[in-house]
């Protein structure tokens, strides 16, 4: 048997990559097989907040009533329902007395979607009271605020 010199052993090795890399004596193999899978994701915690916002006519007198209109933002990505409505009353001015006024909050159960401002959720009547016995004098040019929540 006969030694291949330097030169002819590397050329020797330089064609055998040759014909790897052109497919010559290459080898494919696959497996087949079968499979399954799941995927899981967390939903959203909930509707989130909604600012609500009650809007009347200033201008009240003893005796007289405005309608009042119950609007919500819902500054998040998923849609909501507005629920019960409840309303109160507060003044600026000590004398004037929040138990001199009536307010009511209609029930909605109303959808607020995503992203929105100014959806009607609700109406209502705010009534000033008018007192046969006590001066509600304290009342003049007072600040009213109806202050709305949900259930």
């Amino acid at each position: 048997m006969r030694k291949l010199s330097k030169k002819s052993r590397v050329t020797a090795a330089v064609a055998g990559v040759a014909l790897v890399a052109v497919g010559g004596g290459a080898a494919y193999a696959y497996w087949t097989t079968t499979g399954s899978g799941t995927g899981t994701a967390t939903n959203s915690s909930g509707g989130g907040t909604v600012t609500l916002h009650a809007t009347f006519a200033g201008g009240l007198a003893p005796g007289n009533s405005v309608p009042v209109t119950y609007t919500a933002d819902n500054s998040t990505t998923s849609s909501t329902v507005v629920g019960a409505l409840n309303a109160s009353v507060t003044t600026n001015v000590a004398g004037c007395l929040p138990a001199w006024f009536e307010v009511t909050a209609v029930t909605s159960n109303s959808p607020v979607a995503a992203n929105s401002t100014g959806t009607q959720v609700g109406s209502g009547t705010l009534k000033f009271n008018d007192s046969t016995t006590v001066n509600q004098d304290a009342c003049k040019s007072a600040i009213v605020t109806v202050t709305v929540g949900s259930l």
